[in-house]
């Protein structure tokens, strides 16, 4: 079985977000990379070349593919900023209706602007995410 391509890395989360090209995107994650920390009490970590996760869970796929992965993290992507809430957005669907402007993926929250969310909403919306997986092994 292939090993996950995505892992963590000893790169500085710090430096990647200072390097991010656009000043409000710069701004916004590195907002987001301290709440996140904040809300979760776990230390930002790079996993790969662009997501910056906070804690860790295992999980194991029916295929029996298996590996580990942040429980909440984030990428400040050139179109928007990513958050990563692994349990996905089906059970928040209370917190996404107070958020404000977002879209949604699978697994990804769309934001353009962070100081066009709901804080509350955003914080709990973490701390739910975090609760959900964080030292866990998940099995679909």
């Amino acid at each position: 079985m292939a090993e996950p391509k995505t892992k963590p890395t000893a790169a500085d989360p710090a430096a990647f977000l200072a390097a991010v090209p656009d000043e409000r995107r710069r701004a916004d994650a590195e907002a987001l990379c301290a709440l996140m920390a904040e809300v979760t009490g776990a230390p930002p970590v790079m996993w790969g070349s662009s997501i910056v996760g906070f804690g860790t869970y295992h999980y194991r796929g029916a295929s029996g593919r298996s590996g580990d992965w942040p429980p909440v993290g984030f990428s400040p992507r050139k179109q928007a900023l990513t958050l990563y809430v692994a349990e996905g957005f089906e059970p928040h669907q209370d917190l996404l209706a107070r958020l404000g402007p977002h879209t949604t993926g699978k697994g990804c929250l769309y934001v353009k602007r962070l100081d066009a969310l709901d804080e509350t909403a955003l914080r709990e919306l973490i701390e739910r995410g975090f609760a959900a997986y964080d030292g866990k092994t998940i099995s679909s």
